[in-house]
């Protein structure tokens, strides 16, 4: 099975594909940018994606949501995972933090790291590269005293060496991955499930229209885990949201909410229903 996950090597989205599959036979299949592995899945160029979907510390990653939102209506989410992350500071050879000009990294991890870089960097410009593998590639031919933040494998992979380990604002830091495949893919597993949907332009717009929308998952004792928003891009105030909430979209109580919620909002779109527990690669 061929996945595409956000690229080159030694990024975290590598090293989370290579903890959730285990022994699994895959072919990896590393894209540039998030965007370019979700519609490897769209095109047909993957079988499967693994994506990074939010983060304990800097929430939902945004270049995944607008992309599931706005340019990939035929893929489904159809499982998750979730990887611990440990940020480190990387350059080209030993270097004083006070000598350090520039940080580079994802704007992620740099966001996973503010603390660390006001504290100790704070003679440093914050440059966003496209991954923190990428940023890690760049200051490994750098002569300037530049740093990236990235992996322990980034640093390996491309001959650099670690100044600190661990310099994420949250020893606890965890990112949520989820699994994408072409929509129809139906998700397999035991245990507990969660649905993650979409929605936007509430027809009723009046005060507690949002509050009435929501109510038919309370009302039908369906709990929502998470929700936000995000810019519909039809000018301001217009606004698209997420939610995650417990069970499967086939149980009466969830489907019956989802049913009504569609008679309130003029969008909704079940982005997947899946297992909460971590079962591999999920097959077709």
């Amino acid at each position: 099975m061929r996945v595409a996950y956000l690229g080159p090597a030694g990024t975290f989205s590598e090293d989370a594909l290579r903890a959730a599959v285990g022994d699994a036979p895959i072919e990896p299949a590393p894209e540039p940018t998030i965007y370019e592995a979700i519609t490897a899945v769209v095109d047909g160029r993957a079988e499967r994606a693994l994506v990074p979907f939010e983060n304990s510390i800097e929430g939902s990653v945004r270049a995944t949501l607008d992309t599931l939102a706005f340019d990939a209506p035929s893929v489904s989410i159809v499982g998750e995972h979730d990887q611990p992350i440990t940020n480190s500071l990387i350059a080209r050879t030993e270097l004083a933090l006070a000598e350090i000009e520039v940080v580079l990294s994802h704007p992620q991890a740099s966001a996973q790291c503010a603390r660390f870089i006001r504290a100790e960097l704070r003679g440093a410009q914050v440059r966003a590269a496209a991954s923190t593998a990428e940023a890690v590639r760049e200051i490994s031919s750098e002569e300037r005293p530049w740093a990236a933040l990235g992996t322990t494998s980034a640093a390996r992979i491309y001959g650099c060496v670690v100044l600190r380990e661990g310099v994420e604002d949250d020893a606890a830091n965890l990112t949520r991955f989820v699994w994408l495949a072409p929509e129809g893919t139906r998700a397999r597993g035991r245990g507990e499930w969660k649905t993650t949907l979409s929605f936007s332009e509430l027809g009723a717009d009046h005060p507690g229209a949002l509050v009435d929308a929501l109510r038919e998952f309370s009302s039908r004792d369906v709990n929502l885990t998470r929700i936000e928003s995000r810019p519909l891009r039809r000018g301001l105030g217009r606004y698209m949201f997420f939610i995650d909430l417990e069970g499967d979209e086939r149980e009466p109580a969830v489907g019956e909410a989802i049913a009504a919620l569609r008679g309130k909002a003029e969008t909704v779109r079940v982005l997947g229903s899946y297992p909460v527990a971590d079962h591999g690669v999920p097959a077709a």
